[in-house]
């Protein structure tokens, strides 16, 4: 299964319930909260389930729940794999940023557990970011032209765009007088909207570099190993599986603008056809559909996706198994 991408889901998807239904179906899935509720020492998996909705909102448990619920959509997805009689076998992994992190479990790159401290102690971290720092999230312009309007308005290291998600869907990041500045500017060159987040300070751009470097020191202390298969990393749109490389990357992408579209990109030139959504909600399969709209998209968030997923990954697995029932024949016969 060449063509097929796995990816996972970013801050602003969770949602009360997520994961649940999946917990209750499979036995791997509901292992995966069990072990994160150990692994913090709260109870993740009912804050996850059962609200509240404001506790989950809060970056602090929102990024731990999210990471959760993504390695228990893809135990689930690989549980329901092997009872169709087939395995996983993705060419990439790829998470939006925090996403990016269950990416990295799910490519070998760190550990659930190692994962789970990392998301807990960078959610800290943001959440105690600078109030001054704000993002903006600009529809119906392009990149570019909103890149020339920012680099009018303020100093780069004030304002910058954080998330390329998807044409005409981009984020900008910075100080709240700089985003101010911005949103009239950004009216008048044409966008349809201008819309703040809900954000507890300036994610992906200069400001976060002090975020950046306390990652980096809680980094040090952990065990890395490289990516089997590759992470499409969110700083660089690059493949990438040299663990050291990918480390450093990390660190680097809490400060460093999400590359989307062009992630999505270096899948697509790679031959891959089909991308998976491991995660609550749908927000990178509505990315990927504006980015490439012929790509196969799914996404696993309960039993009905769960079930639709497995219905068309079985179905690309049924061309590769002929191809090797003839080779295998043809090699007999010889």
């Amino acid at each position: 299964m060449t063509g097929l991408a796995l990816l996972f889901s970013p801050q602003g998807s969770q949602v009360v319930g997520m994961g649940r239904e999946l917990a209750d179906g499979w036995t791997a899935a509901r292992e995966v909260y069990a072990e994160a509720d150990a692994t913090l020492g709260w109870p993740l998996s009912t804050l996850c389930w059962e609200g509240p909705e404001d506790w989950l909102n809060d970056t602090r448990q929102t990024q731990p729940c999210l990471v959760a619920t993504s390695i228990a959509s893809l135990a689930a997805l690989r549980a329901a794999a092997a009872d169709a009689g087939f395995q996983l076998t993705p060419a990439f992994v790829a998470g939006h940023s925090v996403g990016e992190y269950a990416a990295a479990v799910a490519g070998g790159v760190l550990s659930f557990e190692d994962a789970l401290r990392l998301v807990a102690l960078r959610g800290e971290l943001m959440s105690g970011a600078s109030a001054d720092g704000g993002m903006i999230a600009v529809i119906g312009l392009d990149r570019d032209r909103i890149a020339e309007v920012v680099a009018n308005v303020a100093a780069p290291d004030e304002l910058v765009v954080a998330n390329d998600n998807a044409p005409g869907q981009v984020v900008i990041s910075g100080t709240r007088q700089a985003l101010a500045a911005a949103e009239g500017e950004l009216r008048g060159a044409g966008a349809r909207r201008a819309i703040p987040l809900r954000v507890s300070g300036a994610f992906h751009s200069p400001l976060m570099a002090a975020t950046a470097a306390a990652l980096d020191g809680a980094f040090a202390k952990l065990e890395w190993h490289d990516a089997e298969p590759p992470i499409v990393s969110n700083v660089t749109a690059e493949a990438v599986r040299d663990a050291s490389t990918i480390r450093a990357l990390l660190a680097r992408q809490v400060s460093s603008p999400v590359e989307w579209v062009a992630s999505v990109q270096t899948m697509l030139d790679a031959c891959v056809d089909t991308f998976v959504e491991c995660g609550p909600g749908g927000a990178l399969t509505g990315m990927v559909r504006r980015i490439a709209p012929h790509a196969t998209v799914h996404n696993v968030s309960d039993v009905s996706s769960l079930r639709a997923t497995i219905h068309t990954l079985a179905a690309l697995e049924q061309p590769a198994r002929a191809v090797a029932s003839a080779a295998s024949a043809g090699s007999s016969g010889s």
